[in-house]
């Protein structure tokens, strides 16, 4: 059974490009055609063409990489397995727009008013597995308060984000990204990883890693106030 590298590609480091043998002392003459290809206008257009796509092809390698699996488990570069907030400056949240995996339409605009705990997980990640009994009875014990959670699955297969929600009986509105367009508006490093968004569609908060039943009551027990307070 394959399973992932251990090690992410490292980015070339430019300076790390050893000088050429002129610069190091050698005094052997460098072919002139050479140093007029690399100085002429065509040759620095190519090497600025190199310099921009290598990090494109790096970022595309890396996409692929995290949605391939190997026997039910993604590489563990992607899981964040301890919890911890990432400090954020409050702004408009990113528009979200999905099909739910009951079929209806996703949209955070449609909880305008409303607390809403955005996540982002995938069915073959261990520390979203052993968080997610934990979010569906917080849910519950909110469900009659202006509160709401949205799962979103990423780098998975449907037939797998299906069986686990079924597995795991969640109630909240879940839905896939395909495409994994959301998951980069909000700039998604890993899985589990949370995003709170206010009453009045501000993104306020930043997880990552599983969050404890006392956590994520507190985190919502502060939105809630706040949003009463400003009425």
């Amino acid at each position: 059974m394959s399973s992932y590298p251990a090690t992410i590609p490292r980015k070339v480091n430019l300076t790390e490009i050893k000088p050429s043998s002129t610069e190091a002392g050698d005094n052997t003459p460098e072919d002139p055609s050479t140093e007029s290809e690399i100085e002429s206008p065509g040759g620095r257009r190519t090497l600025v063409l190199i310099a921009v796509a290598v990090p494109i092809v790096l970022v595309a390698a890396l996409l692929v990489w995290a949605t391939i699996r190997a026997g039910g488990r993604a590489g563990g570069a992607f899981v964040n397995d301890r919890l911890g907030e990432v400090r954020i400056d409050a702004k408009q949240a990113p528009p979200i727009e999905l099909a739910s995996l009951d079929g209806v339409e996703l949209s955070l605009a449609g909880y305008r008013g409303k607390v809403v705990m955005i996540d982002f997980w995938a069915s073959w990640c261990p520390p979203c597995a052993r968080e997610t009994p934990v979010l569906t009875e917080v849910y519950s014990r909110y469900r009659d308060q202006p509160v709401e959670f949205i799962g979103i699955s990423i780098w998975d297969r449907g037939q797998d984000a299906i069986k686990f929600v079924r597995d795991f009986d969640i109630r909240y509105p879940v839905a896939i990204d395909h495409q994994g367009k959301t998951a980069i508006d909000y700039g998604v490093t890993g899985i589990p990883e949370k995003f709170f968004v206010d009453a009045e569609g501000r993104l306020v908060k930043r997880f990552v890693g599983p969050m404890d039943e006392k956590t994520l009551s507190a985190i919502l027990d502060s939105l809630l106030s706040r949003s009463t307070a400003a009425r």
